[in-house]
């Protein structure tokens, strides 16, 4: 037996940068956080990601303290195996009606968007197994797709965040294919159309689904507009429509994982799902997978929708879902998450959300594209989720060498200007990198705080830019 030293670290929290000193979220109110970062208390910080696309309601509600306590002192734990809770039904319905109609007709409740992707792969290997189709097991996914961070999540993903697991993965060649991702702002070739880029996309769909011969494709699985991967691209138009009728025409389901970008933030009809804005309700996906801002930060829950086609064939079949874990459908977290989505609802947060967050979209833009002086490249999103992607030359869209660190320094500064961003280097698994700074304020955010939020984002772009310049580097 050997003995070690005992040391003494900055930090017992196994997450992140181990072992070292930690930026703390200390408290907040509506849109406003404080921060304590190195040290350095920041106060007055407007959380223009919300965590991390997570608040609905904002930090601080004195309704959902309320909510809180009630569904405590009604809560009596159900394993969900065997017995299950009204919490859970009444947010099901809810989540169901206010849905496009016909669209979903079951949910499962789970506790964070990677675990719904986890169990939305397993439904849709069981679907087929009910249908007696055992050979339809191929995950068709993007490029540059994220899903979360459990090992099926990992799988149907594809980001370098990912490549110290491999050998741990689902099959990436026979199993887990990829087919392109979608990225108008990199990947549209000069001279096409939007709807041409849209359907080179569904072309090269359907050329991988007969390559791979459709009688084994179990499902296609996209972010409805991504997030933390590629950073808001908006779907092309047709590319949406066009993936859901390859699937119709080769006997696929259609998974939409709107983990980030659904549950109110990016819906046109002061509803809930994002993908209201390209499809109508006919082509509702088979499985959709949801979170974040269902909780508003508040509980940790998520969950699986289930559209009519696939709740009948497992009614028709064996009647029964394999497996439970300890705390799918936990009757505090339903009743927290159907408190806050009421509350929304009522007071019209997800219309607001949508109104202020494309202001915020548009002003960013005429602020920052045309000005030819600093480095943001693109501005793009819907709703309440935006990007600001970052380039060394605005032109040919070249990126910075992933040395400088520059999404993490944008960060920094924007914190200083009063503003906490999410500040990404992202990459691909092919060479590719890019800088992205994702926003996705709370529902609540009003006009007058986005022109404020917009004001510290340009003094951020600004102050960069300008050091960028003095080093040589751009």
């Amino acid at each position: 037996m050997t003995t070690s030293t005992v040391k003494e670290y900055k930090s017992a929290v196994f997450q992140g940068q181990v072992g070292k000193e930690k930026a703390f979220a200390k408290n907040g109110k509506g849109v406003y956080m404080t921060v304590e970062k190195n040290g350095k208390e920041y106060s007055g910080i407007i959380d223009a990601i919300s965590g991390a696309a997570v608040a609905s309601l904002g930090w601080g509600d004195e309704d959902v303290y309320d909510i809180i306590q009630d569904a405590a002192r009604k809560h009596t734990y159900s394993y969900p195996a065997y017995v299950t809770n009204q919490e859970a039904e009444k947010l099901a319905k809810f989540y169901i009606e206010n849905s496009a109609p016909g669209a979903f007709a079951s949910c499962l409740w789970t506790c964070s968007g990677s675990e719904s992707t986890e169990n939305a792969l397993k439904i849709m290997r069981q679907y087929q197994l009910e249908r007696n189709m055992p050979k339809k097991v191929k995950m068709i996914s993007r490029e540059c797709s994220y899903h979360g961070f459990t090992m099926g999540a990992m799988s149907v993903g594809n980001t370098p965040r990912g490549a110290p697991f491999k050998d741990l993965m689902i099959d990436q060649e026979n199993v887990c294919i990829k087919m392109p991702r979608c990225y108008p702002y990199r990947d549209m070739k000069e001279g096409e159309t939007e709807e041409e880029y849209g359907k080179r996309l569904v072309d090269t769909l359907e050329k991988i689904i007969l390559d791979n011969d459709p009688d084994t494709i179990c499902s296609v699985i996209v972010e409805t507009v991504s997030g933390s991967s590629v950073g808001t691209p908006v779907p092309p138009k047709g590319y949406l429509k066009g993936l859901r009728d390859i699937c119709n025409k080769y006997d696929v389901l259609f998974m939409l994982d709107e983990v980030m970008c659904g549950t109110g933030r990016c819906n046109p009809n002061g509803k809930l799902n994002c993908w209201e804005n390209f499809l109508a309700p006919e082509d509702a996906p088979d499985i959709q997978t949801v979170g974040k801002t269902l909780g508003s930060g508040y509980v940790t829950i998520a969950g699986v929708l289930v559209s009519p086609k696939v709740l009948d064939v497992f009614i028709s079949g064996s009647g029964t879902i394999l497996g439970a874990q300890t705390y799918h459908s936990h009757a505090l977290n339903c009743a927290t998450a159907l408190g806050i989505q009421e509350k929304i609802k009522r007071e019209g947060l997800t219309a607001n959300v949508f109104k202020n967050g494309n202001l915020m979209g548009k002003m960013l833009k005429e602020a920052l594209l045309s000005d030819e002086t600093n480095i943001v490249g693109d501005v793009r999103g819907i709703g309440g989720f935006w990007t600001i992607e970052l380039v060394k030359n605005k032109q040919t869209k070249e990126p910075f060498a992933p040395s400088l660190k520059i999404a993490s320094r944008f960060s920094d500064i924007a914190l200083e200007c009063g503003a906490n961003v999410m500040g990404i280097a992202g990459a691909d698994n092919y060479g590719g990198t890019w800088d992205i700074i994702c926003l996705g304020p709370a529902f609540i955010i009003t006009e007058e705080e986005v022109k404020l939020l917009v004001e510290r984002l340009l003094k951020a772009v600004k102050t960069l830019s300008k050091q960028l310049k003095q080093e040589g580097a751009y």
